[in-house]
């Protein structure tokens, strides 16, 4: 009778936080979906009429459509590939004895604290600008013409921006990991002969795994919402080439004034998030259960 009463004052106490929760979330949400089936538009608000599942269409038919969300896809895969190889062998080297460890840790990580669009005009200004960006000089030393890489190759350069500000956490949680291997482990390998590949294969990457699907799911989580770094550089081109699905978002609605139409954008983004978060769950599920 006392655990049943202390549960229900603990289920009181919490009642507060949770409905706070639930409103904080759904208020917004049912919102977003009642205004993408509204013909509203900021040049017009007087004019707000039913529209049924037009924007729905409207943003299907729009040509910028599927080149967002390949774009989208893309950056996510492409930082991904940088941030897990690249956390793995930096992971790899940290780990080893060294001078000044504690101090470059630090300088590694600390790009993570970087605000996105200041990273993003560092990047753009101070190093892959083509006239006097660090990698022009670069250039210029070698005896190449400088890149203009924000007009030849936007999304990989956007990819390379935020796989910089990303790949310290990858790095963190990768050498998390690591630090937890078993040292016995790793002597009873070497003293039956195994090289330093066949340790790295057979031993290091499979203790890494729930490492690295951890990594995965929070970081594309996050990548999906990949926005002001376009905005600062790009700017969503040349064209649709480095326009993703978020920044289609905020030009239909901060640039042509379409509520309905970014609204309907919105809620096919959260589809899309919902399943891609579905799809990782099941896979980090399973993996944690091996």
């Amino acid at each position: 009778m006392a655990t049943e009463n202390t549960r229900g004052l603990a289920r009181l106490m919490l009642a507060p936080s949770v409905v706070l929760l639930l409103v904080w979330m759904v208020v917004p949400l049912a919102m977003t979906l009642w205004f993408s089936f509204q013909n509203y538009n900021l040049l017009n608000p007087a004019n707000v009429s039913w529209a049924g599942l037009f924007n729905y269409q409207y943003f299907y038919t729009d040509p910028a459509f599927f080149q967002s969300i390949w774009n989208t896809l893309l950056i996510v895969g492409g930082v991904l590939l940088i941030t897990v190889v690249g956390g793995i062998a930096i992971a790899l080297m940290l780990d080893q004895p060294m001078w000044g460890q504690g101090i470059v840790r630090i300088m590694i990580i600390s790009p993570f604290f970087v605000m996105p669009p200041v990273a993003a005009l560092i990047w753009k200004n101070m190093i892959m600008h083509p006239g006097y960006g660090v990698l022009a000089d670069i250039n210029r030393a070698l005896g190449f013409q400088p890149v203009d890489w924000f007009a030849q190759y936007p999304l990989f350069s956007i990819i390379i921006i935020v796989a910089w500000q990303w790949l310290p956490f990858a790095t963190l949680i990768l050498l998390t990991a690591l630090q937890s291997l078993d040292g016995e482990q790793v002597e009873a390998a070497e003293m039956d002969g195994a090289g330093a590949f066949s340790r790295f294969v057979y031993l290091t990457l499979p203790h890494l795994a729930r490492a690295v699907t951890v990594v995965i799911l929070i970081q594309t989580i996050f990548l999906l919402g990949v926005y002001a770094e376009i905005l600062v550089t790009t700017n969503g081109g040349p064209g649709y080439a480095s326009t993703n699905l978020p920044f289609l978002i905020y030009r239909t609605a901060l640039l042509g004034y379409d509520v309905g139409g970014a609204s309907a954008g919105g809620i096919i983004a959260v589809i899309l998030a919902n399943v891609v978060a579905i799809f990782l769950m099941r896979a980090v599920g399973k993996n944690l259960d091996k």
